[in-house]
């Protein structure tokens, strides 16, 4: 389903750079689509293939069925390898960071210090965060990106605070109600080391 969803997102945006008309009379053009999934558990037991029809609908003959060529990585430095990789990473961080632009942005920092599909992210990284957000529900994107904004804020006050010298960590951290003790503490940290 996921590769139906980025492939005609592919098409999308393919058309729109290429000026072509879907709706007009004229038949437009478009490359053939070849779809593949990495798989990044364990091979055995595993198909090449894996169709729509198949997985969702028992095998019944549908209007549209999707057939892609399932990967997998050999181990070696090669770059269906580097992606298991990556997805492994980036599991690591949603486990930490939960699923939140946080998650993205370390995997995509830490793959790169990795030197994991290095090129690819130097000269896509926005791409990959583009495509790694659409996976999230948009209202989860926007409630994390209310969070990450309000905590930014909060942090500018907090930092305020803290460089007038008036009041504990304690006595910020209860002024301003999204932040802990911890908080603060970590603000006055990076605080400090900044100076």
């Amino acid at each position: 389903m996921r590769s139906l969803m980025y492939l005609m997102t592919t098409y999308q945006d393919y058309f729109r750079k290429t000026n072509q008309n879907i709706y007009k009379k004229a038949k437009v053009t478009f490359p053939k689509p070849e779809l593949y999934v990495v798989f990044t558990g364990e091979k055995q037991g595993h198909p090449e293939y894996m169709s729509l029809s198949e997985e969702f609908f028992d095998g019944e003959e549908c209007f549209l069925d999707v057939c892609v060529r399932v990967l997998y990585g050999s181990g070696e430095d090669d770059i269906i390898s580097q992606y298991v990789t990556f997805a492994k990473v980036y599991d690591e961080q949603r486990k930490k960071h939960g699923k939140t632009r946080t998650a993205i942005l370390e995997t995509i920092r830490i793959c790169k210090d990795k030197n994991v599909l290095i090129e690819y992210l130097l000269e896509r990284e926005k791409e990959v965060e583009a495509i790694m957000l659409a996976m999230y529900d948009e209202e989860e994107i926007l409630l994390d990106y209310i969070r990450s904004e309000k905590y930014e804020n909060s942090k500018e006050i907090a930092v305020k605070m803290l460089k007038e010298g008036n009041l504990s960590v304690e006595q910020i951290a209860g002024y301003i109600s999204n932040l802990t003790i911890d908080d603060v503490k970590r603000i006055q940290q990076e605080l400090l080391q900044s100076v």
